[in-house]
């Protein structure tokens, strides 16, 4: 009697750096609790670094821009199951492709729809990891809370003793950077923040960000070190994996943080917790910094280049002493 193959599981995720870290708990699940399994992963290119040193992973399938590069290939693997956690137009071309059972993760974009036009919130009170989880359920995975991974490669690991010696003895992260404008603290806001912190502060972000961080460290003077398009995204996260704590936007490096378990101080403008991506199971320290009960926010599920009413008070009018933490050990 020929032994049963091992089962081979697809799971999708194009894009982006933290969507793509929020479906960590899948894989890790997946794997440890059907070890003989081959688990196998479609994304871009561009963000296959991010699940290169995963353990859990038997290999990794990328794209440029089109499915039809990987297409043939993945008819090849005769997969047993395709777990689809991006739900758009290419995964489902690879679905209809590959002509296996699948199971897809809800995204919910008319309830997301209703609160952003209509101010309606009929979101569940679920976060994405756990509607990522709902889309593995049928393999039988259940979810075992113990958040996400994030892997570094160890040449990617930064040494403290790399930073300026007032660095060294511990440090703030802070991320400074999103994708969006109105997703991001304007500049004096940082710079006012940065100074009632007063202690020593590492500004992260790439090298988009670089100009803005100068400012920042120019204001504030020697307890910034701008890290800012100095790092990889990996050395970056080393960075983030050793500070004491994180501020951050809502961002992907925000969300690996949370896989290190760091408080998280996240700043909320245009966007709403409510939507699902608030850190995931951070460390208990953490709190989300946001304006409430603004008749405009949120006003997008994404972001925009700028604020749509003008007045941009939903990054205006937070509160600079909410990321004082009397409990901070520097």
């Amino acid at each position: 009697m020929k032994n049963k193959k091992p089962e081979k599981t697809l799971i999708i995720r194009f894009s982006s750096i933290g969507d793509i870290v929020l479906t960590t708990p899948v894989i890790r699940c997946l794997k440890e609790q059907k070890p003989d399994a081959e688990i196998h992963y479609l994304t871009k290119k561009s963000f296959s670094g991010i699940l290169n040193p995963n353990p859990y992973l038997t290999k990794i399938h990328s794209i440029e821009k089109d499915v039809k590069e990987v297409t043939a290939d993945l008819k090849k693997e005769n997969f047993d199951f395709v777990i689809d956690l991006h739900n758009n137009i290419r995964s489902a071309q690879i679905k209809r492709a590959l002509g296996k059972p699948s199971s897809v993760f809800k995204k919910l974009n008319f309830k997301k729809w209703l609160l952003v036009n209509f101010k309606i919130n009929n979101m569940p009170a679920m976060h994405v990891v756990d509607r990522y989880m709902d889309a593995a359920a049928v393999l039988g995975i259940k979810n075992d809370n113990k958040g996400l991974d994030y892997f570094i490669p160890a040449k990617d690991e930064v040494l403290i003793s790399s930073l300026p010696a007032s660095h060294q003895n511990g440090y703030i992260g802070f991320v400074i950077g999103a994708k969006h404008f109105t997703k991001r603290l304007p500049i004096e806001k940082i710079i006012a923040v940065c100074k009632k912190i007063n202690k020593p502060i590492v500004l992260l972000g790439g090298p988009e960000d670089v100009v803005r961080a100068e400012e920042i460290e120019k204001a504030c003077g020697s307890f910034i070190y701008n890290a800012c398009g100095k790092y990889n995204l990996n050395q970056s996260a080393s960075l983030v994996k050793q500070a004491v704590r994180i501020i951050s936007h809502d961002t992907g490096l925000m969300h690996i943080a949370a896989a290190f378990k760091k408080d998280i101080i996240s700043v909320w403008g245009n966007t709403v917790p409510a939507f699902g991506f608030s850190p995931y199971l951070p460390g208990a320290g953490s709190k989300i910094v946001e304006v409430k009960n603004l008749s405009c926010r949120p006003c997008s599920k994404i972001g925009y280049d700028k604020c749509p009413k003008g007045h941009f008070k939903c990054m205006m009018l937070i509160d600079e002493t909410e990321f004082i933490s009397p409990n901070a050990i520097l």
